[in-house]
């Protein structure tokens, strides 16, 4: 099968371990980093959301109307607006990009985040919210003709829109989280289940539910699988790792100096984060190359695994997933423009041909038959 790279399409060069040098919307970065991810590899980018940043979505019209190949994965929570309007807008944004646009739906793992922009639901509130937007949204971007919609959480009257997206039937929908109610949600609905990166067996645990929670919920498919990793690496493992030291040790003081805004709390809502905290205070390093210090330094907060090594053993390392069923990759450095070319050039190229000769393998050995055996 085919295997695709995600990076991230930031709206400024801060990260975990670098103060932003400009605004938090620098459009001229914003471009920079969009066309390395398009002229290096990758296929698509993340636009992300966060209840103070820049909205994601004109940043993605921006950048789409702007690059000719890169795909976008827009990222979107259901509480900030109306799924009428929201439909509209994607739809808006797959003509604009010409059909290279899927949505990443956001149910939200910490309370006080949430609360910033108005939204008090609770946590299973917010997932049934969610699989009942994510069905609105569907429908509204496949049916020419006004219709009504009575739910609990949503209630209109003879709508339709006026706008489609290119893709036919719609846009791709992308979900993600850890916990059952999250596995049910996702597993009804995505069509891509999005995972943290963690160790090898406990990939395949979760992959297992989401293909249960696909089935419970009457699919004959199951969603594709994406997991994220932070790549660290360099041209010996020797350098990898003294590079991972120093940039766990950034983390470390930027936290520390109070720099970095968090949620309230000490300890981390949601399942993916308290999943990643607890396999970190398990172990440093699992399987090939996966190393957690990263993921305990920023507290659990995300995408924050690592995979150290050079270009090669990260490489292998992300076959390995591959190899679970894993088919999307997702990826980003510390230093984000440097880090995005260099896994570029380095580390797709290896995974790619490694796909190329597997997929090979598997079509010169042709379907498997069963030979009837009598006595």
């Amino acid at each position: 099968m085919p295997v695709e790279f995600l990076g991230i399409a930031a709206t400024n060069d801060g990260s975990e371990t670098t103060p932003r040098s400009g605004p938090a919307f620098d459009k001229e970065y914003t471009l920079r980093l969009a066309r390395a991810h398009e002229e290096h590899g990758w296929d698509r980018v993340l636009f992300a959301y966060g209840s103070g940043s820049p909205d994601p979505a004109p940043a993605a019209a921006y950048i789409a109307s702007r690059l000719e190949r890169l795909q976008i994965l827009l990222a979107h929570r259901p509480n900030v607006s109306y799924p009428t309007f929201a439909a509209k807008t994607f739809a808006t944004l797959d003509q604009i990009s010409e059909g290279r646009l899927t949505v990443h739906f956001i149910t939200g793992g910490n309370d006080h985040e949430q609360g910033r922009e108005g939204d008090t639901l609770t946590k299973d509130e917010r997932y049934a919210r969610t699989r009942e937007y994510i069905r609105i949204v569907k429908k509204i971007w496949t049916t020419r003709e006004p219709f009504d919609h009575e739910g609990d959480h949503y209630r209109f009257h003879d709508f339709v829109s006026d706008v489609f997206p290119v893709q036919q039937p719609r846009p791709g929908v992308s979900f993600g989280g850890s916990s059952p109610a999250a596995y049910a949600a996702g597993g009804a609905e995505a069509d891509i289940y999005c995972l943290w990166g963690e160790p090898l067996a406990k990939t395949a645990e979760q992959i297992e539910h989401v293909k249960a929670a696909a089935k419970a919920a009457g699919r004959t498919d199951v969603p594709r699988v994406q997991v994220a990793f932070r790549p660290i690496i360099a041209p010996t493992e020797e350098l990898a790792w003294e590079k991972a030291h120093r940039t766990v040790g950034a983390i470390r003081e930027r936290r520390t100096s109070g720099v970095v805004r968090h949620h309230r709390g000490d300890t981390p809502e949601n399942t993916g984060s308290q999943r990643l905290i607890a396999i970190a205070e398990a172990g440093e390093r699992y399987d090939r190359a996966l190393w957690t210090p990263t993921a305990a330094a920023s507290g659990g907060a995300g995408n924050s695994n690592a995979l150290v090594g050079t270009p090669e053993t990260v490489a292998q390392a992300l076959l390995d997933y591959y190899d679970l069923g894993v088919d999307i990759l997702s990826a980003r450095g510390y230093d984000l423009l440097d880090d995005a070319i260099d896994f570029g050039r380095y580390v797709i190229p290896i995974v790619r041909e490694e796909v190329a000769k597997r997929d090979a393998e598997r079509a010169a050995r042709g379907p498997r038959t069963l030979t009837a055996v009598t006595g």
